[in-house]
């Protein structure tokens, strides 16, 4: 009878615990102990972002299948589970729908803090894969005028619409980031908003970082913000997680602990996308993988009083996702970044609620579907 594989996973992979369990022997452990002397027995590992999959936490280990609960990867040292023949695999496109619902939440919020009108903005999307095609949809849907950059696209697609980074520097008023981390090569990643960004900017934007905190030079936009180059930000991911530094959290409109892509919708997708690889990888019995289901909001019906459009829609977001009280837990205590994210409450997607609308504001109804509610006339 062939030995069940040993798998370490990260306790705090949402719905993981039990699923796997008839198929595998699964030992949970917390972030800090998968170390090199946890792993080294094991036949897979199942992560997060916080665990760095690298020489020394695999060097001598039985490990050949690795698995991360996350969109990016930058955690994982491909080149070296290339030499050991050690498989991984990433949740590409598993949260993409959760950051452009905390994104539309942040445009509303930000429009309606600086009196902005959606549709006569432009916003720069620096970044069309997974997340900033939703994003785009987004802001297609509000009505915002959009400037793409990707390069890595624009090479490979030929796509002419897609514009330099000095386009979007000088002609966005808003510019959200949705690239992935990279340190070097042609398109290198790290710190693309930097000082020299910063020189070419023209309409003082607003900046949002759902990416990787390393996108951003923090020093260059502490001062850019306090010089007053800026309008605002949005900052969800940071350098140096979970060690941020206090005068940006300060100076930041909204600020959040790196929970973008933290919707329960998207943790479930990546969980299943993960189970699915491994399942594959293992040639696990099917039928043997237990399944899980996902909360419903505690409030799913919700409305708006506004008739006009923007009002409106942030009426209806923030009972979705309420942004700004979010952010103010962790102005309040930055020493809590990490407990944040470790239990972050139920959040799902519009896609889970219905608004309803009285007769009056039925002209509403095709750009709140849009979003991804579901209507119902009151």
């Amino acid at each position: 009878m062939n030995k069940k594989p040993t798998i370490i996973a990260d306790c705090h992979i949402p719905f993981l615990k039990g699923t796997l369990d008839t198929v595998a022997d699964v030992r949970y452990l917390p972030t800090e102990e998968i170390n090199a002397a946890t792993v080294k027995e094991a036949d897979a590992l199942l992560i997060r972002t916080r665990t760095t999959c690298n020489e020394l936490l695999l060097a001598g280990s039985k490990v050949k299948f690795i698995g991360t609960a996350t969109i990016g990867y930058d955690h994982i040292d491909a080149h070296f589970c290339e030499q050991q023949g050690i498989y991984w695999t990433n949740a590409p496109g598993c949260n993409a729908t959760s950051v452009a619902q905390y994104i539309t939440a942040a445009l509303l919020y930000m429009a309606s803090k600086h009196s902005l009108n959606l549709a006569e903005t432009c916003i720069g999307i620096v970044g069309v894969g997974h997340v900033g095609t939703k994003v785009a949809e987004v802001a297609k849907t509000l009505g915002v005028r959009m400037l793409l950059n990707d390069p890595p696209r624009a090479k490979k697609e030929n796509l002419p619409h897609f514009v330099s980074l000095d386009t979007i520097a000088e002609q966005a008023d808003i510019i959200t980031f949705h690239t992935p981390y990279t340190k070097e090569g042609e398109f290198a990643t790290k710190h693309l908003f930097n000082d020299a960004f910063c020189e070419k900017i023209k309409r003082k934007p607003i900046i949002i970082n759902t990416s990787r905190g390393e996108i951003i030079k923090t020093e260059t936009l502490l001062n850019a913000l306090q010089n007053k180059q800026l309008t605002d930000c949005v900052i969800d991911c940071w350098e140096n997680e979970p060690t941020i530094l206090p005068a940006l959290v300060k100076q930041a409109g909204i600020t959040t602990p790196h929970i973008a892509g933290y919707s329960t919708d998207g943790k479930a997708n990546a969980t299943r996308m993960m189970i699915e690889a491994l399942t594959s990888y293992f040639h696990f019995d099917r039928e043997k993988i237990k399944g899980f289901s996902i909360p419903n909001p505690i409030k799913s019906c919700i409305f708006a009083d506004s008739n006009q459009m923007q009002d409106a829609l942030y009426e209806v977001v923030s009972q979705t996702y309420d942004i700004v009280q979010e952010s103010e837990q962790l102005k309040k205590n930055i020493a809590r970044f990490e407990y944040i994210r470790n239990h972050y409450p139920v959040r799902r997607e519009f896609s889970a609620f219905t608004v309803l609308l009285q007769h009056t504001q039925l002209s509403l109804a095709n750009t709140i579907h849009k979003l991804g509610f579901n209507i119902q006339e009151s």
